[in-house]
């Protein structure tokens, strides 16, 4: 699918605001109402809108702290990385999970209320993933952006 200015309008707009109505968006993005309502049926049906969500205040949910985590396989076969991937899988701690070229073989990045909470999870869930053969955790200091508004 070839996203033209309009399509980009829509997006931009409902990735600022999901919960818009069709009436509201299609003045937004300059239509009117049925055209622009076909045009985000079309955008979802060709996974360009994959689904809706709710952002959630992460300290109002007892989950403000935010922890990155490089992790060391034992090794690269698919055995060893498909356990890792399906146990990680597992874990509501982790927010993302990023397979890596270069150093590490993962990075996560892993939520909890705090440091004592964290390390429990680390030490009674991701070291205990059989493969694992290290763990790196690194602690944001300040948060500077956070965004999940993609540059269409």
């Amino acid at each position: 699918m070839t996203l033209d200015a309009i399509d980009r309008r829509i997006l931009r707009a409902l990735q600022k605001n999901g919960r818009l109505q069709n009436q509201e968006l299609a003045r937004l993005v300059g239509l009117s109402p049925s055209p622009c309502l076909r045009r985000v049926r079309l955008l979802e049906e060709a996974g360009v809108i994959q689904r809706y969500v709710a952002l959630l205040d992460p300290a109002k949910v007892d989950a403000d702290m935010t922890i990155f985590v490089r992790v060391w396989l034992t090794g690269q076969d698919e055995e060893t990385v498909n356990r890792f991937i399906e146990s990680i899988r597992e874990l509501p701690e982790v927010l993302e999970c990023h397979l890596m070229a270069g150093d590490c073989d993962f990075i996560l990045r892993v939520v909890a209320p705090d440091l004592n909470a964290y390390r429990q999870f680390q030490a009674g869930h991701l070291a205990r993933i059989k493969g694992v053969q290290n763990l790196k955790t690194e602690i944001p200091m300040q948060q500077i952006k956070l965004t999940s508004e993609l540059p269409v």
